[in-house]
């Protein structure tokens, strides 16, 4: 009774000290900053100066606890709701031009309905000459509110003619679910990219079709899903596992932050054989789902490990129409496991971050007895990596780092000199479109970093200070004079990576997102992989049955 008593005393006392502290810091941090408004030598902006101080506390905390002044409070609403209002557009930097350009309109949208094409030059927004400046400036200047009307006017480079589009703003929500269908040998797709409110609605809807057109089995596609809602991660796995199942907990310091979520609805099928598709991307309200059919022992989960992002925000009103969003618990799913990856040590005050090791991680176990771990994402049952891509595809492909802009010039005339084209599982580029394109590169004067010319030279610093240099200097010249790129070789070694990417690029101008996705399935290694365990019933058992003890 006395130790009970003298803890009681020590808990006491330490909230007492805790709350004195807040106090005293509260009453310098209010002081320093009255003495900052009234002796600094230039006048302050308190927005400006408070907003900078309170971001400046927040990074001793965890990267996802965030503050939103009540200008910036529709960046929290589109990332909670994943919508916000616009045209309906990605839009790019054309190195080469110098000018921001329309890269994809989005299926359905504004800039798709009044025609807008991939490669439009944006000339001015109104009376607001677009010109001289960068994409956020740009892209800013396209959204506003719902029901507003502009005029947009852009350069066509096909016919470089002038045009100009009066467009009316509206509610912009990128689909969750861009695309499904069947498979070969009766297996059923779904590719959810998001959770956005309602999309376990939409991916019940889904599955329910496909089991109509025969799905005997399924693949589940989280890869590079960032997560979102909590309660449609929750709702989600309801489709597969029965009622009252607890899918995940959260668990904070205070009692409010603390909550169960399990299963409420009938769901639609708990036999059929599915494999749950993830990869490094693959995030938060994604490992939730991923990782609870995993520990039920519902379905495969296969490819990279996931990010391991297990902290819960929420948004927290505060005085003026800002907002707060702010961690409060960390998830559990149904083993018992936590996956978050990073450790926010914030003990000394500093930003300090650590990747819990390996050799700290616990293990836990599926409702069948399966080992699992946690502290790392949600590690996949079946590992499957994919491709890497050729240093010329990636450079040619990725906006920004080729100057000459060769790729997407080539796809933009494509797009002009062909009104339609076949459907995305059967288009691909012809010969003489192949070569049509080699040639542009070569004549382009395209150039790429040279990653093993690099690290030869990094070799070479290494030989002189160990003193290997000069005896070894004719092998070091004969070498380097191997090293160097020759672009049409390169092209030709790797067309069919190349090739691969301009025809899914083409086809995403054609047939939007869908189409793109629909017609990559056909090189995807780790769904073929998918496909081939799901057409192999008894290993497919065998992965999720109880293990067998000697």
């Amino acid at each position: 009774m006395l130790l009970l008593i003298a803890m009681l005393s020590l808990t006491t006392a330490r909230a007492q000290n805790h709350n004195l502290e807040v106090g005293k810091n509260l009453e310098i941090f209010n002081t320093l900053y009255s003495h900052l408004d009234l002796f600094y030598v230039d006048s302050l902006d308190p927005g400006q100066t408070m907003t900078a101080g309170i971001k400046g506390m927040l990074r001793s905390l965890d990267p996802y606890t965030e503050y939103y002044p009540e200008e910036n409070k529709n960046e929290l609403e589109m990332m909670l709701t994943g919508k916000y209002a616009g045209i309906g557009a990605l839009v790019k930097y054309h190195t080469r031009l110098k000018r921001v350009v329309i890269d994809e309109p989005y299926e359905g949208m504004p800039a798709a309905e009044v025609g807008l094409k991939k490669g439009d030059i944006i000339l001015s927004i109104d009376d607001s000459v677009m010109t001289d400046k960068n994409v956020s400036y740009v892209s800013s200047h396209l959204r506003g509110d719902a029901g507003t009307t502009f005029v947009l006017k852009v350069k066509r480079p096909s016919t470089g003619k002038e045009m100009k589009f009066r467009i009316t703003r509206r509610n912009i929500k990128m689909p969750e679910l861009p695309y499904y269908g069947m498979r070969p040998d009766s297996i059923g797709y779904i590719n959810l990219n998001q959770f956005t409110e309602d999309c376990a609605k939409e991916v019940r809807r889904a599955f329910v079709e496909l089991k109509h057109q025969g799905a005997k089995a399924l693949v589940f596609d989280l890869r590079s899903n960032g997560g979102g809602s909590e309660m449609e991660a929750v709702n989600t796995v309801n489709i597969w596992v029965p009622q009252e199942q607890t899918v995940v907990e959260n668990r904070g310091k205070v009692e409010q932050a603390c909550r169960t979520y399990k299963t409420r609805l009938e769901p639609v099928d708990t036999v059929m054989p599915m494999v749950v598709l993830v990869n490094g991307e693959t995030a938060s309200a994604s490992e939730i789902t991923s990782g609870a059919l995993q520990d039920l022992d519902r379905a495969v989960v296969m490819g990279t490990r996931t990010y391991g992002k297990g902290l819960v925000q929420v948004p927290l009103d505060l005085p003026y129409n800002a907002n707060l969003k702010i961690t409060t618990s960390k998830y559990y799913i149904p083993s018992g496991r936590c996956i978050q990856a990073i450790n926010y040590n914030r003990e000394t005050g500093a930003a300090y971050t650590e990747h819990i090791a390996d050799s700290l991680t616990r293990v836990f176990h599926t409702r069948n007895g399966r080992e699992v771990r946690d502290g790392g994402g949600i590690k996949p049952d079946i590992e499957v990596k994919t491709d890497t891509m050729s240093n010329i595809s990636y450079y040619l492909s990725a906006g920004g780092l080729d100057s000459t802009e060769v790729m997407f010039d080539y796809i933009v005339d494509y797009i002009a000199r062909h009104e339609q084209i076949a459907p995305p599982a059967q288009f691909h580029l012809t010969e003489q479109d192949w070569q049509e394109f080699r040639q542009r590169v070569i004549d382009s004067g395209f150039t790429y970093d040279n990653l093993s010319l690099k690290q030869f030279d990094e070799l070479v610093k290494a030989a002189k200070f160990e003193g290997y240099y000069d005896e070894l200097k004719d092998s070091f010249d004969a070498l380097k004079s191997k090293l160097h790129h020759d672009v049409a070789t390169e092209l030709d070694r790797h067309r069919k990576d190349i090739q691969q990417i301009l025809e899914l690029d083409i086809i995403y101008a054609y047939y939007f997102q869908r189409g793109y996705i629909e017609a990559g399935l056909n090189y995807d290694k780790q769904l073929m992989e998918a496909e081939r365990l799901l057409k192999s019933s008894d290993e497919y058992r065998r992965i999720l049955a109880a293990p067998v003890h000697q």
